[in-house]
């Protein structure tokens, strides 16, 4: 580990002041600042780096079968009462671990997971074409721990580490149980879609020459938990529905913030990392921070302005930890954002699963008459028309980069070739989408002898 280079991350918003909520009766809750000191019921919990962390079940996910609940239409109808209820399903999920209701993992044996095809395809674990989806069904649901047991075990990150195994198996079972599988998109099968294209991009020559066993781990662990907990709606909703999160971070890389604070949180549970210095445990808790708070659409261009510049000048050093750990930061945000780039069969899945999610909360904002936010209106944005404009203006600019970075190497040509291929299709189907329409505007305008033709195109 570089012990030295804490200060390197100084560039990342700062903590934010924490907050203590009193109830003050009618569902109202006052913030109050809290100076250093946390009291039990606090959701933040400080241990002895003086990184904050996150209990787990602080802040469930959205319930939307709770919110649609027809029987509860008629008490829910003012912005008021969606946020009380958004409260309300927080302190819910946190009662359920004081009451021992834990949910149950599946605990099985370790072995068990390298049987028959899925042991077949980790072995070709770090192709392109992978197919997360059915490794996620011949797991039984279990991708993302058996992939990242595999993982730390190709990387030599057990052994390097001195990692008790069944401590690592109860941590990875938390990240993958505080995923929410109601979540479309963002759902544990898509961590360990972003855990194994880290992994490919951690195998590219120009990186992995230079990496370390710490800087592996922490792609590996930050990769598998940079969503972890995601309620299933964006930032801008917890923002305008006051949601605690966004109280919490003072609207700030939101969701960055609670997905970083919670895998702390985890880490200090499981007493993964317990054996280690504290000093060591610090320096990853902190680096986890800054890779998982890089995934912040809204900083975009920040890194991509910072990539081309190091480009442009080439004074990329990945001797030096700072330039190292920027292109881990790059490399995650590729991962997360590769979809486009996959095989169209898997590709096109992942474009519905988002944009199923998007409609989700846009329905959600209908109906308790909230602004419905961009890419969230079904009847307006249409699954090809984003997909197009998220591969034109936030994918093919960073991957382009990325393979400047690389040198060509055949896995950023197959990506690119992928992403050009997919944003092609996208294109064709908008076409159809816009001439059906317009076929359909003049549907009533039918002469005698077309209807006619048509009439006797379908007799058999």
């Amino acid at each position: 580990m570089h012990l030295n280079d804490q200060k390197r991350w100084s560039q990342d918003p700062p903590l934010p002041r924490p907050h203590l909520r009193v109830g003050c009766g009618k569902g109202i809750f006052l913030e109050i600042p809290v100076c250093q000191r946390f009291s039990k019921g606090d959701a933040r919990v400080r241990g002895q780096t003086g990184v904050l962390s996150e209990r787990r079940g602080s802040y469930p996910f959205i319930d939307f079968r709770l919110l649609n609940n027809t029987t509860l239409s008629g008490e829910i109808g003012t912005k008021k009462k969606v946020k009380r209820l958004l409260s309300f399903q927080r302190y819910f999920h946190a009662s359920r671990l004081l009451r021992g209701i834990i949910p149950q993992a599946s605990l099985y044996l370790l072995d068990e997971d390298y049987l028959g095809q899925a042991r077949h395809m980790l072995s070709k674990v770090g192709t392109w074409d992978f197919d997360i989806f059915l490794f996620d069904r011949l797991t039984n649901g279990n991708s993302l721990v058996t992939l990242l047991c595999h993982l730390f075990n190709v990387h030599g990150l057990i052994h390097h580490f001195q990692l008790d195994m069944v401590t690592l198996h109860r941590f990875l079972v938390m990240v993958q149980e505080d995923y929410h599988s109601q979540n479309p998109y963002h759902n544990a099968v898509h961590a360990a879609d972003v855990t194994q294209a880290m992994h490919c991009y951690l195998r590219e020559p120009k990186l992995a020459n230079f990496l370390t066993p710490s800087d592996i781990m922490l792609g590996l662990l930050a990769a598998a938990a940079h969503d972890v907990d995601h309620p299933g709606v964006n930032q801008p909703f917890l923002i305008k529905t006051k949601h605690h999160l966004a109280s919490l971070y003072q609207n700030v890389s939101v969701l960055e913030n609670h997905h970083w604070r919670s895998t702390i949180g985890m880490l200090r549970e499981s007493r993964l990392l317990a054996h280690l210095p504290k000093e060591v445990t610090q320096d990853i808790e902190q680096q986890l921070g800054s890779l998982i708070l890089a995934t912040d659409i809204n900083r975009q261009n920040e890194f991509l302005i910072r990539l081309k510049s190091h480009l442009d000048n080439q004074d990329l050093r990945l001797e030096d930890t700072r330039d190292r750990h920027f292109m881990l930061q790059i490399a995650l945000k590729c991962a997360d954002i590769c979809n486009p780039c996959r095989l169209w069969e898997l590709s096109k899945q992942w474009s519905e699963r988002v944009c199923e999610e998007f409609y989700r909360q846009g329905d959600l904002e209908q109906k308790f008459e909230l602004e419905i936010s961009p890419l969230c209106n079904q009847q307006k944005d249409t699954i090809p028309s984003i997909q197009i404009g998220f591969m034109t203006y936030i994918v093919e600019p960073l991957f382009e980069k990325w393979a400047q970075f690389t040198g060509d190497t055949p896995l950023s040509e197959n990506m690119l070739n992928h992403l050009r291929r997919n944003k092609a299709k996208w294109r064709s189907l908008l076409h159809k989408q816009h001439s059906s329409s317009r076929s359909n505007d003049h549907s009533g305008q039918v002469t005698g002898s077309q209807e006619q033709t048509l009439n006797e195109e379908e007799t058999p």
